[in-house]
């Protein structure tokens, strides 16, 4: 007597991805590598561009470190990348700020001691001038987007060009990244690291009220 024997297989369906779980997919992916950029310009601006690792940068983003190449070619296009991301972080800070808010801000103890959550111009201008062209290009695309930003609302007289107003823009802020620079290559809390800030402070604060455009508020006699 032979048997038969039926066996049933029960399939399970599942939902076929479309085109909305593939969005889903590509915004989290854009989500990360934002993210990883903006941990990036954050480690950057504290310890400069070779301070900091690939490895070391994944791991403070929550990634493992072959994710990267997920994301970016090199480290170099990773740190222009995140260049480009600080400067227009410094930009949108300025804005409605007038020149002497500005200084205010910028020439201060809070914005020299908070590197990481600072200008990128002053943290790390030093190190773009010693990399490859297209950091630079980046350095050179953001300050003159702030320039710009500064200029739209500097307050100076109604006859005064635009030329006269860029070169009080470009004096001001020339010598406001510089103080910052200088007082945090001194020791931290030393005074002369705070006299550089208070000094160069007045003395911007000065140029602008005085609209001298050219030369600071005060000079020595031997200057």
């Amino acid at each position: 007597m032979s048997i038969d024997i039926y066996v049933c297989w029960t399939v399970e369906r599942r939902p076929r991805k479309g085109r909305l779980d593939m969005r889903v997919t590509k915004a989290q992916a854009e989500q990360n590598r934002a993210h990883i950029v903006a941990t990036a310009a954050r480690l950057f601006r504290e310890r400069g561009y070779d301070g900091v690792g690939v490895a070391e940068l994944m791991a403070a983003a929550g990634f493992t470190h072959g994710g990267f190449y997920k994301h970016f070619r090199s480290k170099a296009d990773l740190m222009a990348e995140a260049s480009a991301s600080g400067l227009s972080q410094t930009v949108a800070r300025t804005e409605g700020l007038d020149p002497a808010e500005f200084v205010e801000r910028y020439v201060s103890r809070e914005h020299r001691d908070g590197r990481g959550d600072g200008c990128t111009i002053a943290a790390l201008g030093g190190d773009a001038a010693r990399q490859p062209a297209d950091i630079k290009t980046e350095f050179a695309a953001g300050i003159e987007n702030l320039l710009t930003a500064l200029q739209t609302q500097s307050d100076t007289p109604g006859n005064a060009d635009q030329r006269t107003t860029r070169t009080m823009v470009i004096h001001m802020l020339a010598h406001s990244v510089g103080a910052v620079m200088l007082s945090r290559a001194c020791p931290d809390g030393s005074p002369l690291a705070d006299e550089i800030l208070d000094i160069c402070r007045e003395e911007i604060l000065a140029s602008l009220a005085h609209g001298n455009n050219d030369q600071p508020a005060t000079r020595s006699p031997q200057a």
